[in-house]
């Protein structure tokens, strides 16, 4: 990549900045004002702040002069065609599936299968319109948009995504699909897709949140999601990024977590140029549990920034990092994962896990596991590691009969899988075994081995 661009050197921002000067009056008009105010904090900060450069400690390995050098477009509206959608349906689920082209609810393309009464899964920008009072105690109230640059610049143009609300006491059989859908332009677009999930106590629910593009071009994903899980309520939360070559994706899962609670945050990056994953629980209930489960798999020079941070802050609560890496080519990958044990949270159970296999010798991955304790009595550990296939398991596996690409095939899909295996919901754990299979190489080999 090319020499770190400044702060104050950003064709990305100058854009944003005029986007919004723009767009804030059609904002104003649509019975949103009340979310004015927050907006306007939110642009001031980002201002403020710039996009942050491999100076800051959380963002050492990732260089965005790609990113800030590109000036980025509103996001046009789109027409598309129900048909091309079809690759990216989950098979054998019979789940709603809410679907946005270009940043924007496509009532035409979703599917509103029926759901338990009381549970809502529509759009947020009718919801914003026309019920403020199911938004205000929660929609941007627990992201942190003071301090993080692209969750201020989704804040900034927060005006549609997903909101699910599930009341107290209800289960949820099927997951709800969200299909982000991005259709790329002569010029880089950039689309803020906001997802809210709020849940009450005792309730169940899972939200696969889906990321795709349809044709190549430059574009931004910058999406932010909110979790509020109520005490003793139990979330599941998928998001599958799998978009072009040319895309900038980065998005964030802010999960606040209620006594008794549970939330699992399953993760699989598969496509984008520059990738960033934030995923940051707050455990702020007693006897709150949390794992955070993911694989990405780059290849070419795509680079994949993994960010976790993990606040306990309240006792007797338990949280697992399980992230997996596959890096071909020349691609880099990084993860960082941070558990953070505030003074109060006794009885902390933490344990975070890193694995990596390089399939070649120009890939690079940089990991950096991390604990900071200020309590006293506590269970953390963490640990990372580095390696290659392993040749003598290829030699086993060849002589049992299988060929070269086959061994090597087979041992990186048992690697992934133990990933996969962690997914609760069948049919997004097939439709994941198959986009998996299908990125190793020569996984087609297996096929006669199934």
């Amino acid at each position: 990549m090319t020499e770190t661009a400044t702060r104050n050197d950003s064709k990305a921002l100058d854009g944003f900045l005029q986007s919004f000067t723009s767009l804030e009056p059609t904002w104003s008009k649509n019975g949103q004002a009340w979310l004015q105010p927050i907006r306007r904090a939110a642009i001031a900060r980002l201002k403020a702040i710039g996009f942050p450069t491999v100076h800051d400690e959380d963002w050492r390995f990732t260089n965005l002069s790609p990113f800030v050098t590109t000036a980025f477009q509103p996001a046009a509206a789109a027409s598309v065609d129900a048909a091309s959608l079809t690759p990216w349906a989950l098979d054998g689920c019979n789940c709603t599936r809410l679907v946005f082209v270009n940043g924007r609810f496509a009532l035409g393309l979703s599917t509103l299968s029926a759901l338990p009464a009381g549970v809502r899964a529509g759009s947020l920008a009718q919801t914003l319109t026309g019920d403020r009072a199911a938004l205000e105690s929660h929609l941007a109230r627990h992201e942190d948009f003071q301090n993080e640059a692209f969750s201020a610049l989704n804040t900034a143009f927060l005006t549609d995504g997903a909101f699910v609300s599930v009341p107290r006491g209800t289960v949820v059989e099927t997951p709800i699909h969200v299909l982000y859908v991005t259709v790329p332009e002569s010029a880089a677009i950039a689309t803020h897709p906001r997802t809210l999930v709020v849940t009450g106590e005792d309730s169940q629910v899972s939200v696969v949140e889906d990321f795709v593009s349809l044709g190549d071009g430059a574009h931004l994903s910058n999406a932010v999601t909110e979790l509020v899980v109520g005490a003793g309520s139990v979330v599941g939360h998928y998001l599958i990024q799998r978009e072009n070559r040319q895309a900038f994706h980065v998005s964030t899962l802010r999960g606040q977590q209620a006594r008794g609670s549970s939330l699992t945050s399953h993760t699989v990056l598969l496509g984008g140029a520059l990738t960033r994953r934030n995923i940051h629980p707050v455990l702020a209930g007693e006897g709150g549990e949390c794992l955070i489960n993911g694989l990405f798999m780059g290849n070419d020079r795509q680079h994949m920034d993994n960010y976790m941070k993990v606040e306990h802050a309240s006792p007797r609560c338990e949280s697992r990092q399980v992230y997996k890496g596959i890096l071909d080519g020349q691609s880099h990958g990084v993860f960082h994962g941070r558990i953070i044990v505030h003074k109060d949270a006794q009885k902390t159970d933490a344990k975070q896990t890193n694995m990596n296999l390089l399939l070649s010798e120009d890939a690079q991955i940089d990991t950096k596991p991390q604990l900071e304790i200020y309590a006293d009595d506590v269970k953390c550990t963490h640990g990372a590691t580095v390696g290659q296939i392993d040749e003598e398991a290829i030699f086993y596996l060849r002589s049992r009969g299988l060929s070269d690409a086959s061994a090597r095939a087979l041992l990186l899909c048992a690697f992934a899988g133990d990933m996969l295996q962690r997914m609760k919901i069948e049919p997004v754990r097939r439709h994941l075994e198959r986009l998996v299979t299908q990125w190793v190489p020569q996984g087609n080999l297996l096929e006669g081995l199934r």
